[in-house]
């Protein structure tokens, strides 16, 4: 086989690859309705914690709630699936709140964190009091 006949073979291959992954669904991100489907998700996989206030992110696509005090349970879209995680003040790496943003770094590898914007600047706040170190809290009283 001549090598032009081979580059194209290649080429088209990986183009019916590609559309084939999108076309089945493969590109398309998850989003929440409502808290209430957030709650249900995280419940599918924390049947025993029982979550408090939900401050959904302004493109729906995470969800925080209010566990304890200095607990954070996150659902966040991952492709078309859901990541679901509790994140203590200790799991916190960087924490940074401006407006109706609240960006964080966590200690775990498998997930750094994010930058999760809010409809509002109430909402960003008490996401950020939530995940906020004891330390800092002391530091800022």
């Amino acid at each position: 086989m001549s090598l032009p006949v081979l580059v194209v073979l290649v080429v088209v291959g990986i183009a019916l690859s590609v559309a084939a992954v999108h076309f089945t669904g493969g590109t398309t991100t998850a989003t929440l309705a409502n808290a209430e489907q957030a709650l249900a998700r995280f419940a599918e996989d924390f049947p025993d914690e029982k979550p408090g206030t939900v401050w959904l992110t302004a493109d729906r696509h995470s969800a925080f709630f209010e566990l304890a005090p200095q607990r954070c349970a996150i659902v966040q879209s991952i492709g078309d699936c859901f990541l679901t995680r509790i994140v203590t003040s200790r799991d916190i790496r960087a924490l940074a709140s401006e407006g109706n943003v609240v960006s964080f770094k966590l200690n775990d590898f498998t997930w750094k964190g994010g930058r999760f914007t809010f409809a509002d600047e109430a909402g960003a706040r008490a996401v950020a009091t939530v995940l906020q170190n004891r330390d800092q809290m002391r530091e800022a009283a």
